[in-house]
């Protein structure tokens, strides 16, 4: 006499298996978007910023909007000239994790006396309440 599994036993485990993976996967993909956030927040606050306060530090200013963050990659071309420009600050392109370049104004709409430094968030649409911004 063979033992082995018969077809209902089988299907039973799969159906199981399928349940569990039901439940299981919603989660993970939630939990990857926080993630994400999470990095956009590390690079504006930290990475980035610290990239930028370099070049301050270095020049006497930050990069113009015109300049951008390509400032911190290669020493700009346009006005005004970098005076002791010592980069690259940054190691590459700084894309947001939904790789959309990060947005970079000086001097800023939002800080007045300072840079305003945004990415668009999931939706890639300026303005809405997914952005990740450097102020409030």
């Amino acid at each position: 006499m063979k033992k082995g599994f018969t077809l209902i036993e089988l299907m039973i485990v799969v159906i199981i298996i399928a349940a569990l993976a039901a439940m299981v996967v919603p989660r993970l993909g939630s939990r990857s978007e926080q993630a994400k956030v999470a990095v956009a927040e590390a690079d504006i606050n930290a990475n980035i910023s610290l990239a930028l306060k370099l070049y301050k530090l270095d020049n006497g200013r930050y990069p113009t909007t015109s300049q951008g963050l390509k400032a911190l990659l290669e020493r700009p071309t346009a006005s005004p000239m970098p005076t002791n420009w010592n980069g690259p600050y940054l190691e590459k392109e700084p894309l947001d994790p939904w790789n959309n370049a990060y947005q970079y104004k000086n001097p800023g709409a939002q800080n007045k006396d300072n840079y305003d430094l945004y990415s668009m968030g999931t939706d890639g649409t300026e303005g809405t309440e997914d952005d990740i911004k450097n102020w409030q």
